[in-house]
């Protein structure tokens, strides 16, 4: 099966099923050299773990990582970076009885369609538990990235209606939702509990920022780096959309409003006095913070009565059983996290590649 594989230079291979053996990735074109162990990794699954909180579900996983590959006396080699989870948890007899039916809002159907046949274990390999392979590769490119001082974060704007109105980074991960607003996290909590007990759930959206990017970073045609950063944003389970910057308002703003003034920053480089455009024009990076923002569906995953039909096309009513996210939003946070960072890996390694005087020019 194609498209198991992102990135061109610094590339990352997802394997795995949600009731499977194990999940995992290999990580290859990753520099020599980078400090690295398995704790690096692991406080970034330990973020994107089931089970951690009310909001989150109530599957037990450890999700402890293993580096088979690609690290000695801590630091990278330079070889492929081989990593793998071991599923512990999983009770696919909750799926049993809906394995000829198609769950509204799920891969099913299509998937059949593609392959004619599938994995039905919680979703085998379309779940949101493959990535885990994501957030362990986006883990160690954030190790690389920082050694140019390059760093992604990312927290839950918006669960349903309610909207974070105040910004306070250390609050992030002080609470439950991810949310720099405490206020508005509280609100979510409560929002997201009643879904649940109402056999619903919630989506939402999710801001990203990259910060230290320098200008230069992407290409100008079809590799764009708002592009491959698209690309990898809607990869992940449950996003439906996605906006740089200003995003859908530059539909009710003139060129006057939307442009950024360039001016000379006190350290003497270029920059812009504002930040419409989110960091990127013309495919490659200004060197302002690139911004994005995610749409995350509802978790399809709901145990209340649905209709649909089964594998031959006859109607039937659904309940799906076991143990769900009511929303995917604290978890998205470190996914979102990994697969930007993952990007911008990629094309800084690439951009050493674009001229000839990178090294002496120093901008990368």
């Amino acid at each position: 099966m194609a498209g198991n594989s992102f990135g061109l230079v610094f590339r990352v291979t997802t394997f795995g099923e949600s009731h499977g053996v194990a999940v995992g990735c290999i990580l290859d074109g990753c520099p020599a050299g980078i400090t690295l162990d398995e704790s690096v990794v692991q406080v970034e699954l330990e973020r994107r773990r089931v089970g951690q909180s009310k909001v989150s579900s109530q599957r037990k996983e450890p999700d402890q990582v293993q580096i088979l590959s690609g690290v000695f006396e801590g630091r990278t080699t330079g070889a492929p970076i081989a990593m793998v989870v071991y599923n512990s948890d999983a009770k696919s007899q909750h799926y049993d009885s809906i394995k000829d039916h198609y769950r509204p809002g799920h891969a099913d159907y299509s998937w059949d369609a593609k392959f004619g046949f599938r994995d039905h274990r919680g979703g085998g390999r379309s779940s949101a538990r493959e990535t885990i392979g994501r957030v362990a590769a986006g883990a160690i490119a954030k190790a690389f990235l920082a050694q140019s001082g390059i760093s992604v974060i990312a927290w839950v704007q918006q669960c349903a209606a309610i909207v974070a109105q105040t910004f306070d980074e250390s609050a992030i991960e002080q609470n439950i939702m991810r949310c720099p607003d405490p206020v508005a996290a509280e609100q979510m909590i409560a929002a997201v509990d009643a879904a649940r007990k109402n056999l619903d759930s919630l989506g939402g959206i999710v801001e990203i920022r990259a910060r230290g990017v320098p200008a230069g970073l992407g290409e100008p045609v079809f590799d764009k780096l708002q592009a491959d950063l698209g690309k990898a944003l809607f990869s992940i389970p449950a996003i439906k959309g996605l906006e740089f910057g200003a995003g859908f308002g530059v539909a009710t703003m003139t060129a006057a409003q939307h442009n950024d003034p360039f001016v000379r920053r006190p350290d003497g480089s270029i920059g812009t006095s504002t930040n419409h455009h989110g960091g990127i024009l013309g495919g490659i990076s200004t060197g302002e913070e690139i911004i994005m923002r995610i749409a995350a569906k509802p978790p399809a995953s709901i145990a209340r009565p649905q209709a649909t039909v089964d594998r031959d096309g006859n109607e039937s009513e659904i309940e799906i059983h076991g143990r769900h996210d009511p929303t995917v939003l604290p978890r998205l946070v470190p996914i979102a996290e990994g697969m930007v960072a993952l990007v911008l890996a990629d094309h800084l390694l690439r951009q050493r590649l674009a001229r000839a005087d990178w090294q002496a020019d120093d901008r990368a």
